[in-house]
């Protein structure tokens, strides 16, 4: 449910070009199901945008869910970054509480 509402305020904020949001909360251990998640979001928005204010944006826009859950993994592209990009990092393994 908490993945649903992630991508209908992200579909409905902006122009994307592609969209990806997993739930990675299986790769950690607090136990809830919906507490970890990684977003590759590409998107002409972010022209012109230093990474920390891209990072800002997607956290105005999901303000009201942040709380719901521990971790958000962003990566943020324009479609030219994305098109020079050779693949999206890999998410690790959390061994510690968090």
């Amino acid at each position: 449910m908490l993945h649903s509402l992630i991508e209908e305020k992200v579909r409905h904020a902006f122009k994307i070009f592609y969209f990806e949001l997993q739930n990675e909360s299986h790769m950690h251990l607090r136990g809830e199901p919906e507490s970890h998640f990684k977003m590759i979001l590409v998107s002409n928005d972010f022209e012109g945008m230093v990474k920390v204010k891209r990072h800002q944006f997607v956290y105005r826009v999901l303000s009201e869910l942040m709380p719901e859950f521990h971790a958000l993994a962003l990566h943020l592209y324009t479609e030219a970054e994305w098109q020079c990009l050779a693949h999206t990092p890999e998410s690790s393994y959390c061994s510690g509480e968090h």
